[in-house]
């Protein structure tokens, strides 16, 4: 033992040595790539407002343009913004631009590239990045961006340093503690063998000696190995490869393998009854899309609305099948809804009150009271539904969309111990907008019975906390961005919704040359001839009337694409019920008539319209035989199509057109985007990607596939369930430190 210990010391000293010889040469490394990374983020910022700011100075609103800059510079790394139109002029600039930048010495700053501006709030990168026009051919932008972030992460580099090799050092001790007892037991058994006249060997077949002090050592050595790797996989989050391997490892690593359900109105498969034989369906939706990969991954159980009319003939007794039907991975449990129930809960509160609500589409919201009880009811037994097939006692949660805003706190009553994550998949509006929802305490009440509340867009989670903060009595904490409401803490997060990647063999196993010549041949288009695919749900918060109008407009202006150029319109029926929908159909149908009676007389009709549903499988083949994708939604939390569109292009051909609504527009710069409501700029978009050259393509293709590729579904419920990992962790140790302190 004391053999043990001489050796101990001196290991953890040197280890802890090499820990801060290495940490300056890791300071070095990382602020080389901050440094590089802040200089890509800055020609970024640059190409994303440059097309807005030259429309704001050609109008002379300075007074636009400074509230322009103050918006921007709300990102918590964006210090300041200036403008400078050339070296005589003073700078049209944010008041926290620094008073040492001046327009006429703006080329200091250039070189070296990577400047770096001391200030009393920590280090500065300035960048000066050419924004020359006709008017201004000199004019230049100036970023300044806040590097404390980089000291933080360099003081916590050294401490995990530390860590890590102190850590290294008690477990090679526990090792040699270890080994050194073993060896001076079995050289004492071995002595009393021999003693006692027996072999030191014993014979085959005979147990094991039995070791009852090894027994302790090993737990704790367990526990630390346990620790060591629970604490690197919630510091190295960002450098996860993540897939549904990835995913699972988080289940027995992070949440050791605990209950995970899934509840959504729509089911990822319906068993719809033809004739005599039963069909699967797999139905269109960015819900489905994003969580169906996620419970492949988890094994976990599905709630959802049976709403097929073959879902009752193929459950079990417990109202159970397991999906996928080629391959079971997972369990779905149907809940059955009366007509009426049906038609209060779903048709009336969530879609004709809840969803134009929060879209703000111009379609005015309709509650009644009626649709509101029947709303209320269903919520609750879906939570009665929770609870039955709960295996613990605290399980993992994620309440999925608007139809269950009350579900959160009822599930609370029901199992007050359980992790809800909440998925908000639509916009929240503001404050003002909310208002009008007759019952909005109520319903802000139920969401915050989550643990985690996810949106989008940082804007979705800022209208939200708004909105609790202007009408509930709640503790809102804006710095850590969580809501104290009844005694307990919801956090509300911004987590960026995505698809499965890379996406299923069989959706690419046909060329894109086969693609094109088959659906050109399926819709007699000529082989040559230029293809345009929108794919949507039938919704008026789509903008498909906006796209058409887009088309027709590009016809107007651009006649040589009159018999050239066709756009197919892929548009799956919903909410068929609902009147506005029924208006909406005929409207769509109505336009598309039109146009093509305008400009059919010269070959193939400039639009294809098809109202029916589409399987994921032809839908990718749309999208890899097509020449551009047209997603115009008016408002969108996200718009998934637009990233399938993406994953579907191995090619790196194709161009997107994306509404600056949508929250994909965030995220992907290098499409086309538009205003849907400008139909001139729609139309100007189409031809631009009609004309685009191949290297273009190429060019924006490849770097929207990488960020599909890294921010993938994976990786978006990956963190959830970090989030909640580590919440479960500070709950259980809270309970501890209270057990322990009574």
């Amino acid at each position: 033992m004391r053999l043990s210990l001489r050796f101990v010391l001196p290991l953890m000293l040197a280890l802890a040595g090499i820990a801060y010889a290495v940490a300056p040469l890791v300071d070095r490394l990382t602020l080389t790539w901050f440094v590089h990374d802040l200089d890509a983020r800055s020609l970024l910022v640059t190409n994303a407002i440059q097309e807005p700011l030259q429309e704001q100075l050609a109008a002379g609103k300075k007074a636009k343009i400074l509230e322009f800059f103050n918006r921007i510079t709300r990102d918590e790394r964006l210090f300041a913004i200036g403008y400078c139109v050339s070296p005589t002029a003073k700078a049209l600039a944010t008041r926290s631009l620094p008073a040492e930048i001046h327009c006429a010495e703006l080329d200091r700053w250039v070189e070296p590239r990577n400047h770096l501006l001391p200030s009393d709030k920590g280090p500065l990168h300035v960048t000066v990045q050419p924004m020359a026009s006709e008017a201004a051919p000199e004019a230049r932008l100036v970023l300044v961006q806040d590097m404390s972030f980089v000291t933080r992460r360099s003081e916590e580099t050294k401490r995990y340093l530390f860590y890590l090799f102190m850590g290294l050092a008690a477990v090679v001790s526990l090792i040699t503690v270890i080994v050194a007892q073993l060896s001076w037991r079995g050289w004492i058994a071995g002595m009393r063998a021999l003693l006692r006249g027996e072999g030191l060997l014993r014979q085959p077949g005979s147990a094991p000696p039995s070791l009852p002090g090894f027994k302790p050592i090993a737990r704790d050595l367990q526990r630390l190995i346990r620790d060591l790797e629970s604490d690197v996989h919630a510091r190295d989050e960002s450098q996860i490869t993540w897939s549904p391997e990835s995913l699972r490892g988080i289940l027995r690593g992070e949440l050791r393998g605990e209950d995970v359900l899934v509840v959504s109105n729509r089911e990822p498969y319906i068993h719809q009854r033809r004739g005599d034989r039963i069909e699967v369906q797999r139905p269109a939706s960015g819900v489905v899309t994003a969580l169906e990969p996620i419970m492949r991954a988890c094994s976990g159980t599905w709630i959802a609305h049976g709403s097929g009319s073959a879902d009752r003939d193929v459950v079990d007794k417990h109202d159970r099948v397991a999906v996928p039907p080629e391959k079971p991975a997972y369990r779905i449990r149907r809940v059955w809804l009366t007509p009426e129930e049906e038609a209060g809960y779903y048709y009336g509160f969530a879609n004709e009150g809840l969803w134009p609500l929060c879209h703000i589409a111009h379609v005015r919201p309709t509650f009644r009271s009626g649709d509101w009880s029947h709303y209320v009811a269903v919520n609750r037994k879906f939570a009665k539904a929770v609870a039955d097939e709960a295996k613990t006692k605290d399980p993992i949660v994620l309440v999925q969309d608007y139809h269950f805003a009350l579900l959160p706190s009822m599930i609370r009553e029901e199992l007050p111990e359980a992790t809800v994550i909440t998925f908000w998949h639509i916009p929240w509006p503001n404050p003002e907008s909310f208002a009008i929802c007759p019952w909005r305490d109520e319903v802000l009440a139920g969401m915050l019975g989550s643990s985690i509340l996810g949106f989008h867009t940082q804007s979705h989670c800022n209208n939200f906390v708004d909105t609790v903060d202007r009408f509930i009595e709640a503790r809102v904490d804006r710095a850590a961005f969580t809501v104290s409401f009844g005694g307990r803490l919801t956090a509300v997060r911004r987590y960026p919704i995505s698809i499965a990647w890379p996406p299923a063999a069989e959706m690419l196993e046909k060329p894109v040359a086969d693609c094109r010549s088959n659906l050109r041949q399926l819709n007699d288009l000529p082989p040559e001839h230029k293809l345009g695919i929108g794919v949507d749900r039938l919704d008026y918060t789509k903008g498909i009337v906006e796209r058409f109008r887009a088309i027709e407009r590009l016809l107007e202006l651009n006649p040589q694409w009159v018999g050239r150029f066709t756009f197919v319109q892929i548009a799956a029926p919903t909410r068929t019920g609902i009147e506005e929908y029924q208006h909406h159909e005929a409207q769509v149908r109505a336009m598309a008539t039109r146009i093509n009676g305008r400009f059919a007389r010269r070959g193939p009709p400039p639009i294809v319209l098809k109202v029916e549903h589409h399987e994921p499988r032809e839908v990718y083949e749309y999208f890899r035989a097509a020449d551009l994708c047209f997603v115009s939604s008016l408002h969108d939390g996200m718009n998934l199509v637009a990233k399938e569109f993406i994953a579907a292009r191995d090619d790196d051909r194709g161009v997107l057109i994306l509404s600056q609504f949508t929250g994909a527009a965030r995220e992907l710069p290098e499409a086309l985007i538009v205003n849907p409501y400008d139909a001139e700029q729609c139309a100007a978009a189409l031809h631009l990607a009609l004309t685009m050259s191949a290297d273009e393509q190429r060019d924006r293709m490849r770097l929207m596939r990488g960020l599909v590729a890294e921010y993938n579904v994976f990786r978006w419920a990956g963190r959830m369930l970090l989030d909640a990992a580590a919440m479960r962790r500070r709950s259980r140790l809270e309970k501890k430190t209270g057990r322990a302190e009574t």
